[in-house]
This record gives structure tokens, sequence and C-alpha cells, in this order.
């Protein structure tokens, strides 16, 4: 064997471990100086809290600068299309819900659609909705609100943060499964329309757990159930829509991060493993489990499932119901 011969082999081993070596840093190295998390709904709301519940840790882990824009109108379709028309190159997230990727594909003429448009990443959050009423309102049971609304048709209204919403569509559900005549009242956001029915403008709504748990010790408002699929942990005496025979009432508001569809599966896969470490810290799901979330820590594959499984149920809703978005 040649002298020479060895020392280039050597060298050659050496120069192949070094150029994987650096490929693995910059695999770690998150290819996007600055990160945004656009939130599709105003400053306040679930979206936008979540997101700015990412962005410390995200930050620090990514070694980033991660900022959240409210990019808001159109019941979160605005910032979703600005997120589905985006460059794949990881810079540019969404934080979407099941109205803005899921529910308004089958009630808003779309340039984009969501399901095709986008890919699933991370779930944040899973908050179930609970159905509430005014004070004054002569019910302690889903039951008896359903007695009263058939023994007066026409005279009750429910409230919804849109037309579309989750909450809308739960109302609309409610009307079609008891043959209820009560009409829609939708606001623009969660906020007025709680604000409404906490003066008794408006008799009752679905919120979301975490929108309602704080108004539900003023004795304004009284809870008559949820709609998880177990009782919910920020309302654990109030029992679920399913566990009183309503079996068609088990649906959750859920969030998660999602990127332009484009995007490689390395980056996806690289903001799952550090958005999930985010998710299983002590503050964060401390946070999360005082709203009523459960543990939402999936692979991308695994929330893309979830994601798949829900279109059909929404699709047969919409239709059956006759919901707009007008």
């Amino acid at each position: 064997m040649n002298s020479m011969y060895v020392p280039r082999m050597i060298l050659k081993t050496l120069c192949l471990i070094c150029f994987g070596l650096s490929a693995q840093l910059v695999y770690a190295q998150y290819p996007c100086p600055v990160i945004k998390i656009i939130s599709p709904y105003p400053p306040g709301g679930a979206s936008d809290v979540l997101a700015r519940m990412l962005v410390p840790a995200l930050s620090k882990q990514l070694n980033a600068s991660v900022i959240v824009e409210n990019k808001t109108g159109a019941s979160g379709n605005i910032g979703t299309d600005f997120v589905s028309s985006a460059a794949g190159d990881g810079c540019t997230l969404l934080l979407g819900n099941s109205t803005g990727v899921v529910i308004n594909r089958n009630l808003y003429k779309l340039r984009n659609d969501p399901i095709t448009s986008l890919r699933p990443v991370a779930e944040i959050a899973a908050v179930p909705m609970v159905l509430y009423v005014n004070s004054s309102v002569p019910a302690n049971s889903v039951a008896e609100l359903i007695a009263l609304i058939k023994k007066e048709p026409g005279k009750y209204s429910f409230a919804s943060p849109g037309s579309g919403s989750t909450h809308h569509l739960l109302g609309e559900l409610l009307k079609l499964e008891q043959k209820l005549d009560m009409t829609h009242i939708p606001y623009r956001g969660s906020g007025p329309a709680i604000v409404d029915v906490l003066a008794g403008q408006v008799p009752m709504a679905f919120e979301s757990t975490s929108a309602m748990v704080p108004h539900l010790n003023s004795g304004k408002v009284r809870a008559l159930a949820t709609t998880g699929a177990v009782r919910a942990k920020n309302l654990p005496d109030v029992p679920t829509m399913k566990e009183l025979g309503y079996p068609k009432f088990v649906v959750e508001n859920w969030y998660g991060i999602f990127v332009p569809a484009k995007t490689p599966t390395a980056l996806v896969n690289q903001l799952n493993k550090e958005i999930n470490k985010i998710l299983a810290s002590s503050e964060v799901a401390e946070s999360l489990s005082k709203m009523g979330s459960l543990n939402s820590e999936q692979t991308p594959e695994q929330f893309a499932a979830f994601v798949k499984k829900e279109i059909p149920y929404w699709e047969l809703l919409v239709k059956q119901s006759g919901a707009t978005a007008e």
C-alpha cells in the first residue's frame, strides 16, 4: 500500500465526519432569524393568547425572534389565507382553529382550501364548549331549556361570536336535533356576545369553557352542560351533553400550528418537536389546564389525521342545518 494513501484516507474520513456534523448543525439551526405566528383573530382572543404563550420558549429554543402578528377579518379567513399563500420556508406559521381551518371552507368561497394549502404541525389546545344561559332563564338543565323553547316557539335566541363559528353551529345543531324555533344572533367576536348574555339581552349561547369560567361565579349566568367527551377539568361539576343523552354534541374548539403545505418535512418535524417541549413544560401545561384543555401533544401525522377526521362532521352539519355565513 502506498504510504501516502493512508493519510489521504484519514483526511477524507475526517472531512466526511466534519460534513456530517455541519449538516446536523445546519438542521439544528432553524433557518429563519424572524418567525411570524399569524393569529387570524383580534388580540385578547384564545388564538392570540395561545400564540403569545409559545413566543418566549420558542424564541429561545430556535434562537430566533418570534413575533405574533394579528391579521384579522372574515371570520379568520384573511389570516388563514395569508399563511396558505406564504413561502414554505418555516418562517410564517398560523395559529389556526377548527373554525378557520375546517368549518369556513363549507361557508365561504375561499381562494385557498386550508385543508390542501396548509400542513398541520402541532395541536396546541382543545377546549370544550359550554352551553350557558342568563340567570333569568327559568331552566336548570338542558332538558328544561329545550322544554322552555318548545313551549314558546320564536321567543328565544342564542348568541355567537360570528356566523359559521363552532358556537353558531352548535346552536344550529341543537335547533336541528330538537326541532327548536329560535333565532341566531351573530356578534363580532366572543367578547360582545358574552357581554349581551350576561346583560340578559340574549338568553343563551355556547362558548368555550376557558372564556366562561371567570363569568360563571358572577351569578349572572348558569352553565347547563359542556361538550367534551369527558367533563371539563375547569368545570368538573357540570355534566357533558353526551352523558345527558345528546351524543352528537362531543365537540371541542381546537387550536394548532399550521404552515404552508409546501414546507419541508424536516422543518415540520423540528417545529413539532420544539412546540411539544413547550406544551410539556410545567408553566404552559398549568395554563392550558386552567383553560380546560386536555394534553394535546401529538406528532404532525397524528394531528393531520385528527384534522382529517373533523372534515365530514362539519360538512354534514353545515349542510343539514342550512347554516350560512350571512
